[in-house]
């Protein structure tokens, strides 16, 4: 059986998780905190980062995106990516774009969005401006037709749900500004869309759970 490892408040790990949820296919969770120096998690994952999987035959696999290609790859059924090879790509441009030029940039924020820190000038101003050059240019690329590439939903649309809406979130936090939504990229009706699905809800339910657990033990600590 597939072990996904990492913790349910990473929205890479919640990304391979809707794949597997979505794909029907057995898996365990085992909670592993980002930069771990355990060697254990090292040998999977060399820089420490959630997630990764380790498979029956005893290899594993990091980095969300080649882990989602695995799965798709050995458990074709049900596709979550197109037959043709074009349309195939299209879908994963998508998802390379979102996670470099959007969730990658935006994660500059998020100390302060999210974790009580802060985020200097210089830094806001760069993120600024690189998002609304790079969210453009996704309006660009993405369909929402009424999934993120097309008519039918793909580990692209698991990409977005890992990527738009956290950086509307934080921007808006940051800036008084939901940047996304300011691109003219629909999020919360694309969230609404895929809301339906009972992997997306079963991933909401389950990051609602542990983020609700660490809110009380840290108040309990404090």
């Amino acid at each position: 059986m597939i072990t996904l490892c990492g913790m349910t408040l990473s929205n890479y790990y919640n990304k391979v998780k809707l794949v597997l949820l979505e794909k029907e296919l057995p898996f365990t969770e085992e909670l592993v905190k980002t930069r771990s120096k355990d060697e254990a998690v090292l040998a999977a994952t060399p820089l420490g980062k959630i997630p990764f999987v380790r498979l029956p035959d005893g290899l594993s696999l990091c980095e969300s995106q080649v882990i989602c290609d695995y799965l798709e790859a050995a458990h074709p059924t049900p596709a979550l990516v197109p037959a043709d090879p074009l349309a195939a790509a299209k879908v994963r441009e998508l998802c390379t774009f979102m996670e470099l030029y959007v969730e990658l940039v935006g994660r500059d924020l998020y100390a302060q969005a999210f974790f009580g820190g802060t985020v200097d000038e210089a830094t806001q101003a760069r993120v600024k401006k690189q998002l609304v050059r790079n969210l453009e240019a996704l309006k660009r690329l993405a369909r929402f037709a009424p999934y993120a590439a097309g008519d039918s939903f793909t580990v692209a649309d698991c990409a977005a749900y890992a990527t738009l809406p956290t950086v509307a979130q934080a921007t808006k936090a940051v800036f008084g500004e939901d940047l996304v939504a300011a691109a003219g990229i629909d999020w919360k009706a694309h969230l609404k869309l895929i809301g339906t699905r009972p992997s997306v809800q079963r991933v909401n339910a389950d990051r609602k759970r542990d983020q609700e657990a660490a809110l009380a033990a840290a108040r309990s600590a404090g």
